[in-house]
């Protein structure tokens, strides 16, 4: 089985995906891991290194290459905004919430202030809608690949993976 979740940042990928996989035992893959890790090996930070992928589409391409290789052998839950289009998957997951909800994650994720991580995270947005659109002809805010979405400013991690559990144990 391979359970896709995508969403906004800092909506809370990593974390359900991470429980997720505990739970179920399946393996994790973060595409934001990756990306970090390939921003960190050209010692660039994040906002620089989404740039650079605006004018270099092999990034976003040598990205989802990796993607592929790393569940290759299925049972897993992978987070990442275009993984739902990228595998094939049994379970694809939205997760949303507000600008300010999600600045706060941030911030204290990235130890930086709320305002801080609020203009990073349009730019990254902006920067990667764009990509995305010119690339692949995806665009980000339509939602109709999604067979769940999550508004996670409502609930607790606990609850969300109590759902998402539900729906997996269903399938």
């Amino acid at each position: 089985m391979i359970i896709t979740i995508g969403g906004s940042i800092g909506s809370g990928k990593t974390t359900l995906a991470s429980e997720i996989s505990h739970r179920f035992g399946m393996s994790h893959v973060s595409v934001g891991e990756v990306m970090r890790q390939m921003a960190k090996d050209r010692k660039m930070e994040l906002i620089e290194f989404s740039k650079y992928a605006e004018a270099n589409p092999g990034i976003d391409k040598e990205i989802d290459r990796k993607q592929k290789d790393m569940c290759s052998n299925g049972n897993c839950v992978v987070d990442g905004r275009l993984s739902a289009y990228m595998l094939d998957a049994d379970l694809r997951i939205w997760l949303d919430a507000p600008l300010a909800v999600r600045a706060q994650r941030v911030s204290k994720r990235e130890k930086t202030t709320e305002v801080r991580a609020k203009k990073d995270i349009l730019k990254r947005e902006e920067s990667e809608k764009k990509r995305y659109k010119e690339i692949y002809k995806i665009d980000l805010d339509d939602r109709s690949i999604y067979d769940l979405v999550i508004n996670t400013k409502r609930f607790s991690v606990e609850e969300i993976v109590n759902m998402v559990s539900a729906i997996i144990k269903s399938i």
